[in-house]
């Protein structure tokens, strides 16, 4: 087929990287990630995001939607929508508890308000921490285009 198209990327052995998350916390090892001093998990580099923002339970990714992210329909698979949100709010809740505690979603729901392709242009995913408890945390996310229109929330 001539039209075929192609795509790779790399990541770095994310165990090493994990290790430090432990010793440091999530606050300080997101902030890490983001001046490039320890590599970003694989799956931002498969999805394609990075950091622009990371602050005590705050954090906001940038992410440019690429024809390889679209289902059969022509826009980007919600699954994408959901990894962003996902990834955005569960990182706040990182930036948020104390060195040496974990995290796991527990329950996510998502909101698709439109659809994105690449004509959406770049886009910017924020996740916040509405609650901080000593077991369970919530956050809520947004993802937004350059103008601040809502595409997705959770």
């Amino acid at each position: 087929m001539d039209d075929e198209r192609g795509r790779t990327f790399q990541w770095r052995d994310p165990h090493p990287a994990m290790d430090i998350a432990r010793k440091v916390g999530g606050l300080e090892y997101t902030r890490m990630v983001m001046r490039g001093e320890v590599p970003h998990a694989p799956v931002c580099e498969l999805v394609g995001f990075r950091f622009v923002l990371v602050e005590p339970g705050e954090i906001a990714l940038e992410f440019d939607p690429a024809e390889y992210h679209y289902n059969v329909i022509g826009s980007v698979h919600g699954g994408i929508t959901c990894t962003l949100l996902d990834s955005a709010m569960s990182i706040a809740v990182h930036t948020a508890i104390p060195v040496g505690h974990g995290f796991a979603t527990l329950q996510m729901n998502t909101h698709f308000v439109r659809p994105i392709t690449i004509r959406t242009g770049p886009m910017r995913c924020e996740g916040k921490v509405t609650h901080s408890g000593s077991r369970v945390a919530t956050a809520e996310g947004r993802l937004v285009d350059a103008k601040g229109k809502l595409y997705a929330h959770g």
